[in-house]
């Protein structure tokens, strides 16, 4: 009968439900032999039922035109004059690019330049470690330079505003907020999925760097002060003196533009942190490049003549005067930038600049990204590829990783800016071109370069308070290889790049979780400790303390759950005995969705037709027709119903 089997059959209920979309494999083995049916499920064989395709593996990038064989003369001269005129293209946007973020980094600080100086003047904020940290990753976030901020911090310290030991959990928020930029940087490659994905787990892979080794290293030294004493230890070792200020290679080849822009009085910030009241009210926008100095005698009145027993006086039919010699200052040249004859105050030409640069900046990236999709093909991007992401051949593989290590605080000291460095390689990782596994070596060698900065700051301190100011600059130094000891020497405890991938992982199917990663990390979150901290230790452990243990004992049971849940109780196997909208972003993803309307429904029909047909789609990305047992007649007729 054509609806009846002599095989035994899988009842309905031992049957695994699944409400994912991805198929699951299942091996031939565990199908009974001459059934007729199929499932709903992907038939492999079982070698290959574990395998999984890794979505982070780099894209081939293929040449999509005939091969230079194939060309004739002219054909090849036209393709070198286009392959020259992109190669200029790709300079001229990089340099744009560059110049934008410098910008940039101007304009938040005419922003935030009174808050910073408001916020670093207070003596008993920070004196608490919690509101320091949070202090130090605001307003690296404000000022958008990580250089900026430990060069204030290193300024207070050498003008005794600061001890160095409440100077640590600053330190340690600079390195944190340092990561913003290459975050902000990977939104640019939102459109298209797996770029993104690449472009932001390179630029997570950072920041979880900068989280785990502070939320590792706080504690630790609040607890026993190694960092302060190693660095005491090093300081006393050494006669330091101090030096000049190191080559500023990338200043020198942006500032000719930059300076058409704005140019900004940097002494003020430092100046308003330290308390100098000749700053509280001073404008941080430069409009005069050349002044002079010049001394004047002035005659002050005297009301009281007992004042002229300890200087001179003298009296003429005016009255009784003092003389006194004062020095002016007389501008002499305007500088010539946009804003030195705009009459406005510094947050309007901040919010302007803002702006601009991050117009600016968005456009140069999104060029500068298909200019490297154009160019990096064929033998070119196998070429390249080949030597950045190549190993040296066992046994000394493993030293590749410290090479990359060092090549990054190299480039961070030459340009003397970890923020151009990293916001470089994320645009690289989003076309395909360095890996995740070799961009995080980058990552840490450029932390180690941008101490430099603190270093040289610290050598141009007064002798007084020298050792001070180096000894901060150096906790920099040494809070950052603890790091790289903790998160890279072991390669079984490198989580910063497991965390990363699984941040990219989710961002590339909700993108508007950037945005929320982007708040959560260097705004709400900081904010929120930050007043909980204030109002005392005991309401930071009674709210803080529940939830960063609900927080522990989550990751303990997901850990668990894939690597051993047979020693979980039935209901903890899964998460299904929560609402869904605690477990799952799909939910979150909908409101998003109506809450944007329309904006949201053309962005997703665009992206629907780009991604028709994805250059770099994986295979597992690609669902084939759902098949369900129940459509087989002879399944359905051989069970109990």
């Amino acid at each position: 009968m054509p609806f009846t089997t002599n095989n035994p059959q899988m009842p309905l209920s031992d049957m695994k439900k699944n409400i994912d979309d991805t198929p699951v494999k299942v091996p031939l083995e565990d199908i009974p032999i001459g059934s007729t049916y199929s499932l709903s499920m992907d038939l492999v064989p079982p070698e290959e039922a574990n395998e999984e395709f890794d979505p982070w593996a780099l894209p081939e990038l293929q040449a999509s035109g005939p091969s230079w064989k194939e060309l004739n003369n002219t054909q090849r001269v036209k393709r070198v004059v286009v392959g020259l005129v992109k190669g200029c293209l790709l300079i001229g946007f990089l340099y744009l690019f560059i110049c934008s973020l410098d910008v940039l980094s101007s304009a938040f600080q005419l922003v935030g330049s009174k808050l910073t100086g408001d916020i670093f003047s207070d003596n008993d904020v920070l004196a608490n470690p919690i509101a320091g940290l949070v202090i130090g990753v605001l307003v690296t976030v404000l000022v958008q330079s990580s250089s900026t901020s430990s060069s204030i911090i290193v300024s207070m310290v050498s003008s005794g505003i600061l001890n160095v030991r409440a100077s640590i959990p600053i330190i340690m928020g600079v390195n944190v907020g340092t990561s913003v930029t290459s975050t902000l940087v990977s939104l640019a490659q939102s459109g298209d999925r797996n770029e993104f994905r690449r472009a932001f787990g390179g630029s997570a892979v950072h920041g979880m760097f900068n989280w785990l080794t502070v939320i590792v290293l706080l504690p630790i030294e609040l607890g026993t002060g190694y960092l302060f004493y190693v660095s005491d230890a090093i300081i006393k070792s050494f006669n330091i003196q101090g030096g000049a200020d190191a080559p500023d290679i990338l200043k020198v080849i942006t500032r000719p533009f930059t300076d058409l822009i704005i140019k900004l009085d940097s002494s003020v910030i430092a100046g308003n942190a330290v308390g100098n009241p000749e700053f509280a009210n001073k404008s941080l926008i430069k409009r005069w490049c050349l002044t002079t100095q010049t001394n004047v005698t002035e005659y002050t009145p005297v009301t009281n003549l007992t004042n002229c027993s300890a200087v001179t006086c003298f009296t003429n039919a005016s009255g009784t005067f003092v003389e006194n010699t004062v020095t002016v200052k007389e501008n002499v040249e305007r500088c010539k930038h946009i804003f030195a004859y705009a009459d406005l105050p510094d947050i309007a030409v901040g919010f302007i600049l803002l702006t601009a640069s991050l117009l600016v900046l968005c456009t140069c990236l999104i060029l500068i990204v298909k200019l490297l999709n154009s160019v990096l093909k064929g033998q070119i991007a196998h070429v390249i590829k080949k030597i950045i992401n190549a190993d040296f051949p066992f046994p000394f593989s493993w030293l590749t990783g410290y090479l990359a290590i060092i090549v990054g605080a190299v480039m961070t000291f030459v340009v003397q800016s970890s923020s151009v460095f990293t916001a470089a390689i994320v645009p690289l990782m989003g076309v395909g071109v360095i890996s995740m596994n070799r961009a995080y070596p980058l990552f840490l060698g450029s932390n180690i370069g941008t101490t430099t900065t603190a270093v040289l700051a610290a050598l141009a301190s007064p002798a007084e308070s020298l050792s001070e100011s180096v000894q901060v600059a150096f906790i920099h130094l040494f809070f950052n290889l603890s790091g790289l000891v903790l998160w890279y020497v072991v390669p079984y405890f490198r989580l910063p790049i497991h965390v990363a991938k699984k941040f990219g992982d989710i961002t590339a199917k909700y993108r508007w979780f950037a945005v929320l990663y982007l708040l959560l990390s260097f705004l709400i979150l900081p904010l929120a400790i930050f007043g909980l901290s204030m109002a005392g230790w005991i309401v930071l452990a009674a709210v803080g303390g529940p939830l960063l243990l609900v927080f522990i004992v989550a990751i303990i049971i997901n850990i668990l759950q894939k690597k051993f849940p047979k020693v979980l109780p039935r209901f903890l196997k899964n998460w299904d005995f929560l609402p869904i909208w605690l477990h799952s972003l799909a939910p979150w993803d909908r409101l998003i969705f109506k809450m944007c309307g329309c904006c949201c429904k053309k962005c997703s029909q665009h992206t629907d037709h780009q991604e028709e047909k994805p250059k770099d789609l994986l295979p597992v990305d690609i669902l084939s027709p759902e098949k369900h047992c129940y459509d087989n007649p002879d399944f359905v007729q051989s069970q109990n119903l």
